[in-house]
């Protein structure tokens, strides 16, 4: 019987695995850059009527508009409108928007004075720090427009 019980023992191979460990700290320290957007504001013009007659000043029947561009800004010419029939229904309307000029010459840093813009200030690093010690994360918070992010890490793998 004690014969038996040792030959499994014998016939068993070797087992082996593989074990990957790594350990990894890191900190990021960022600050932001100041930036700029700007939507421009275009030309417009519309005009809609019934019972009216129409002049530019100079020609009867004339509905006014843009003209040519110059920076950007289209010339306008402006209409009157004056009832058709006294005690007739009447309705005008004209709605007219100058757009933005766009600036010829600027230098880097400035923005064409649109109608839309949207400035933030870059960040300044004053207090922003970090450390790593043996893997102990120390982060310091900075002025605003600064980000601190602290990192650890443990990985274990077994093939």
């Amino acid at each position: 019987m004690k014969k038996l019980l040792l030959l499994p023992l014998l016939l068993a191979s070797p087992i082996y695995a593989d074990i990957t460990s790594s350990i990894s700290s890191s900190i990021k320290l960022e600050v932001a850059a100041p930036g700029t957007t700007a939507d421009r504001i275009g030309n417009s013009y519309s005009v809609s009527g019934t019972g009216v007659t129409t002049t530019d000043g100079t020609t009867a029947g004339s509905l006014g508009g843009l003209g040519a561009a110059t920076n950007g800004v289209n010339a306008y010419t402006p209409i009157t409108a004056s009832q058709l029939t006294d005690g007739e229904s009447f309705s005008y309307t004209v709605s007219h928007t100058t757009g933005d000029t766009v600036a010829t010459s600027l230098t880097t840093g400035e923005v064409s004075p649109f109608g839309d813009l949207t400035s933030t200030s870059g960040g300044t690093a004053t207090n922003l720090a970090g450390t790593v010690d043996n893997h102990v994360i120390t982060l310091t918070a900075g002025s605003s427009g600064t980000t601190a992010t602290g990192s650890y890490v443990t990985t274990l793998t077994v093939d």
